[in-house]
């Protein structure tokens, strides 16, 4: 069974959060389940649940509206028509710059990783 994730850990994982309160915008990814087709949760218990594949097509989609600063008419194009499948050699395709981006926020979460083990794990060893 493949892990679901509720629609208020969906917006911190794409941190879409008020700066003002601190609270998630839910309602923007409700709204994008209007727009978008390829949207569809689970509802369990009146609560809405993401599986892994619908999180990466949400990524996708906040990518594009907010990163690349297109509208949701040109999102629904590049989803409906498969732009983004686009071999992964091709530079220049959505896709690559997507996973691109994708890579360099994971290893730079990696390295801030790693850098707090280094910085905290000494304090756990004993001195002789």
């Amino acid at each position: 069974m493949s892990k679901l994730i509720n629609i208020s850990e969906l917006s911190r994982l794409l941190n879409l959060i008020d700066v003002s309160n601190k609270k998630p915008l839910n309602y923007i990814l409700r709204f994008w389940e209007k727009e978008f087709k390829q949207i569809r949760p689970k509802i369990i218990n009146n609560r809405r649940y993401y599986t892994i594949q619908q999180v990466e097509i949400i990524k996708q989609i906040k990518y594009l509206l907010k990163d690349e600063g297109m509208t949701i008419k040109g999102a629904k194009n590049i989803l409906d028509k498969k732009i983004n499948k686009l071999d992964d050699d091709n530079s220049n395709s959505l896709k690559a710059f997507y996973y691109k981006n994708n890579f360099k926020e994971r290893s730079k979460r990696i390295l801030d990783r790693i850098k707090k083990l280094k910085k905290y794990g000494k304090k756990n060893t004993h001195k002789s």
